[in-house]
């Protein structure tokens, strides 16, 4: 006889385009603290559309400005209350080092995970990779032990969504292998419940979903390389 199995499903976005640089390609002066860009908004609408039909029973981002305006866009109508986790807060990056050259610097803002496994590595001169994964999935996990949901809607950010699908998927999280997250992107998991309550297996839908490009063509760099770019430019014309 066939058990119809316990499944619930999360809806994990990464927030749209933020408003880091302004039109004159000036860095903000708080980048935890920005808008979304009127890019964002267009693709924070445009993933809206595509999720339109979901009923989410929770909705949760973590509380930094970006993911708020997209998570709110996603809801439009709907009156799910949006919570706040602030341990799903983006790892946070810190001041470049006076020892460090110009081109290291920039290899490391276009790949700051390389390296992520060694002990004390850091992200940018900020938060130690250890500290990130002692925050990031057990207060994903503690939410997924929840009952009280059945759809539930995460909106979060790029390094944590992909350390949360290297933990469901049981992957090192390293600089060698990317689980990409581009802007507003959707990904779709589902949990299987135990009788006991506990997590017996995920199953991975789709990754990394975005309805505004579904064939990735306008993509080729990362978000992160983007950011390089630009900082690479900066210093060119200091």
């Amino acid at each position: 006889m066939f058990v119809t199995p316990s499944r619930r499903r999360i809806y994990l976005l990464r927030h749209a385009e933020a408003a880091y640089y302004d039109d004159n390609l000036v860095r903000a002066a708080d980048p935890r603290q920005v808008p979304l860009s009127p890019l964002g908004r267009v693709q924070a609408r445009k993933q809206a559309a595509i999720l339109a039909s979901i009923d989410f029973d929770r909705a949760i981002c973590s509380g930094l400005p970006r993911t708020v305006e997209t998570a709110r866009a996603i809801l439009g109508s709907r009156e799910t209350a949006l919570e706040i986790e602030p341990q799903l807060e983006e790892i946070r990056g810190g001041e470049r080092p006076d020892d460090v050259a110009d081109s290291d610097w920039i290899a490391h803002i276009a790949n700051p995970w390389a390296g992520a496994e060694i002990a004390g590595a850091r992200f940018i001169g900020g938060e130690r990779f250890s500290d990130f994964s002692a925050r990031v999935p057990p207060a994903f996990d503690a939410i997924v032990a929840q009952d009280n949901w059945s759809t539930l809607l995460l909106v979060l950010h790029g390094a944590v969504n992909r350390r949360l699908l290297n933990h469901v998927m049981g992957l090192a999280f390293t600089g060698g292998m990317s689980i990409e997250q581009d802007n507003a992107c959707i990904n779709v998991l589902d949990v299987d419940t135990a009788a006991d309550g506990t997590v017996s297996r995920y199953l991975i839908r789709a990754i990394n979903i975005t309805g505004y490009d579904l064939n990735k063509s306008g993509v080729t760099l990362t978000t992160m390389e983007l950011s390089a770019q630009r900082q690479a430019a900066e210093l060119a014309g200091t």
